[in-house]
C-alpha cells in the first residue's frame, strides 16, 4: 500500500518524547529545543545514498540504524551527548512495508541513546537519507582533531576493517558462516561509540571517528594537529573473523583502509597512555603507535617502515563503495 507524505510522517515519524528540551517538535515549520545552561551545541550531518553507502537490497531496518548510527560516531568524536535529530527522507515510491522497517531500525537506535526526531522532510526521487543530530558538550572540553603533540600515543577502539570486510560478503555473496554473519552485522549495523567519546574528554588531545579508512582518517588528525605518526602494523587489533574469511593481504587492506568502522582514532599524552587500558574504558581500545613531529604518516612491520598501496575512501576519488 502506497502513503502520502503527510501519512508517512504522521504514522512513522511522530513520536512522543520524554525529553523536557524538546519544546516543539515534529509537525510544525521548524522545531523548538532548549539547550541546557552553560553547555554548547555540536550538530553533524551525513547523508546515505543507494548505491554508494549501501547496496540497493540492504534491509531498510539496517538503513534506518546505519543512517542515525553515522551521525552520532561524529557526535561520539567530539565527546558530545546527542540528544535531537532531524530526518530527510527521498523515496522511489511510499512503499509501506520499507517505511515501516526504516523506521523501526532508526527508532531502536535512538531510543538507546535518547534521541528525539523533532523534524525533517520527505520527497520522492531517488533512495536518500540525510539525518543531522545535535547535542551538547560542556563548556571546558571538547575533542577534536587538532590538539595532538608529538610523542602522544595513538589508539584506536574495536577492530577496524571488520565493517568493511562485511561489505566485501555482501558484495561478493559469500556464503553464510559465523565469520560472515559477524562481519556482515559490522558492516550493517555499527555502533556509535558515544560512551567512550564522553569518558575520553578529559583524557584525549585529539580524537576523530573511523569513517573513511584508518589511514586516510590519521592523516586528516595529523594534518589538522600540524603533526605526523608512525602506526606498528604488529600491534593493530586482531580479527579472527576477517582472518577466517579472507587472507593476511586483504585483511590488512580492510583494516587500514576500509572505512565505515565508527571506532574512534585518539591520542593521548604519554602520561595519561600508560593507565589507559588499566582505567576500563567502555569499549576495548589498543595502542597502535605514535605522534610524530614530521608531519607524514607511515607504517611500520617488524620496526621497518614499509609501502601500504591503500589508504582509504574518497568520493570523489574512488569507484562507489557498493
Amino acid at each position: 500500500m502506497s502513503l502520502g507524505e503527510f501519512d508517512i510522517i504522521a504514522k512513522y515519524f511522530t513520536r512522543t518524547t520524554q525529553r523536557r528540551d524538546v519544546l516543539l517538535g515534529v509537525g510544525d515549520d521548524a522545531a523548538v529545543v532548549s539547550v541546557p545552561q552553560d553547555r554548547r551545541l555540536v550538530v553533524a550531518i551525513d547523508t546515505l545514498v543507494e548505491g554508494v553507502h549501501f547496496p540497493g537490497d540492504t534491509a531498510a531496518a539496517d538503513i534506518g540504524h546505519r543512517a542515525l548510527a553515522v551521525n552520532l560516531s561524529d557526535l561520539a568524536a567530539m565527546g558530545a551527548e546527542p540528544s535531537w535529530m532531524t530526518l530527510s527522507l527521498s523515496l522511489p515510491d511510499a512503499e509501506e512495508g520499507w517505511i515501516r522497517d526504516f523506521a523501526a531500525g532508526l527508532h531502536a537506535l535512538a531510543g538507546q541513546f535518547n534521541v528525539a526526531l523533532i523534524g525533517g522532510d520527505t520527497v520522492k526521487g531517488p533512495r536518500v537519507i540525510t539525518v543531522q543530530v545535535a547535542g551538547w558538550v560542556e563548556t571546558d572540553r571538547w575533542l577534536t582533531r587538532a590538539g595532538a603533540q608529538a610523542g602522544d600515543v595513538l589508539f584506536v577502539s574495536g577492530v577496524p576493517g571488520e565493517a568493511a570486510a562485511g561489505l566485501a560478503t555482501i558484495q561478493r555473496h559469500l556464503p553464510d558462516s559465523p565469520a560472515i554473519t559477524h562481519l556482515r552485522s559490522r558492516f550493517l549495523r555499527p555502533t556509535p561509540r558515544v560512551e567512550l567519546g564522553r569518558w575520553l574528554r578529559p583524557i584525549a588531545s585529539a580524537a576523530m571517528d573511523i569513517s573513511d579508512g584508518l589511514l586516510t582518517d590519521l592523516d586528516k588528525l595529523c594534518a589538522a594537529s600540524g603533526c605526523g605518526a608512525r602506526i606498528d602494523l604488529d600491534a593493530l587489533p586482531d580479527s579472527i573473523s576477517m582472518r577466517a574469511a579472507f587472507d593476511a593481504q586483504s585483511s590488512l587492506d580492510f583494516t587500514l583502509a576500509g572505512g565505515d568502522d565508527y571506532e574512534l582514532l585518539f591520542a593521548v599524552p604519554p602520561a595519561a597512555a600508560k593507565g589507559l587500558e588499566a582505567m576500563s574504558p567502555p569499549v576495548v581500545c589498543r595502542s597502535i603507535g605514535m605522534i610524530t613531529a614530521d608531519r607524514k604518516v607511515e607504517c611500520l612491520r617488524n620496526g621497518m617502515p614499509i609501502d601500504v598501496r591503500r589508504r582509504g575512501y574518497d568520493h570523489f576519488g574512488n569507484e562507489a563503495r557498493s
